[in-house]
């Protein structure tokens, strides 16, 4: 696990995962092959999935497999791999229901100023990742860390996630990444959510994914704490947000690369 207060020597860390948990197999495959990466290359690793979807924009949209058997799914990774899991919470109830299984707690963007969520995440002693929403500035999310701090949680990290621009696209401020860090925590650069192209007429988000790696890049010459992706061997069978997902195999060039630059800075 990433230790809290973060130092800067740990170098970027990586959150990656599926955007969901699909099944009861092809989650720990995903894990296992992250963590094989990560452990060649020294890179610290969380894993991430969802163990359901909230936010989905149609009524048939895929929101998991149930929250049960996905939960035990996280377990199993977290026990199997050894490494610490992160999973969104949409509820007060699901805070310590969640806390269970997972190392930190994520509060969705469209989520991140829900004072009783914060609070109840706060309350768990876990580690809480706040992603910032769309609609706010870096600044901002000050009051979100205020939040969980006056829970009595230091433990806390921010996500930058992009900014809407205009109905269906995300841009990157990229000085929010000092900004959110002045707050004295941990920023992660999430370079998948951040390609969305949300409310399309189908129903569907759509993405660039070929920017991915652009984005990763200019998030750590930028001094992002952390790389956030979402990964799946085929990203265009997932059944959450593939078409924003990097590809498996090419997640370890792409972390070379990474490495490369955080090096020379």
């Amino acid at each position: 696990m990433i230790a809290f207060p973060y130092q800067k020597e740990h170098g970027f860390f990586l959150m990656a995962g599926p955007c969901v948990i699909e099944d009861e197999e092809s989650p720990i495959r995903i894990a296992g092959t992250l963590t094989e990466i990560c452990q060649r290359l020294g890179i610290p690793f969380i894993f991430k999935a969802s163990y359901r979807k909230a936010n989905r924009s149609r009524w048939d949209s895929f929101t998991g497999i149930g929250d049960e058997k996905a939960l035990k799914v996280l377990d199993k990774i977290r026990t199997e791999c050894d490494i610490p899991v992160v999973t969104d919470i949409h509820a007060v109830p699901e805070a310590a229901m969640a806390a269970e299984v997972a190392d930190i707690l994520q509060i969705p963007a469209f989520l991140c100023r829900q004072t009783d969520l914060l609070e109840a995440a706060a309350k768990t002693g876990k580690v809480v990742n706040i992603k910032k929403g769309q609609f706010l500035s870096g600044e901002s999310m000050g009051f979100a860390v205020d939040k969980v701090r006056h829970a009595g949680n230091n433990k806390v990290m921010l996500t930058e996630r992009g900014s809407m621009f205009g109905y269906q696209d995300l841009v990157i401020d990229y000085r929010n990444i000092p900004v959110m860090q002045s707050f004295g925590v941990p920023v992660v650069l999430d370079v998948t959510h951040s390609l969305q192209q949300p409310n399309q007429s189908s129903g569907v988000t759509g993405g660039k994914p070929e920017m991915i790696g652009i984005m990763a890049k200019a998030g750590i010459a930028t001094g992002a704490d952390g790389i956030f992706m979402e990964t799946h061997p085929e990203p265009s069978r997932a059944k959450s947000d593939g078409a924003n997902m990097l590809e498996l195999s090419k997640v370890e060039s792409l972390l070379q690369q990474l490495l490369r630059i955080k090096q020379a800075l």
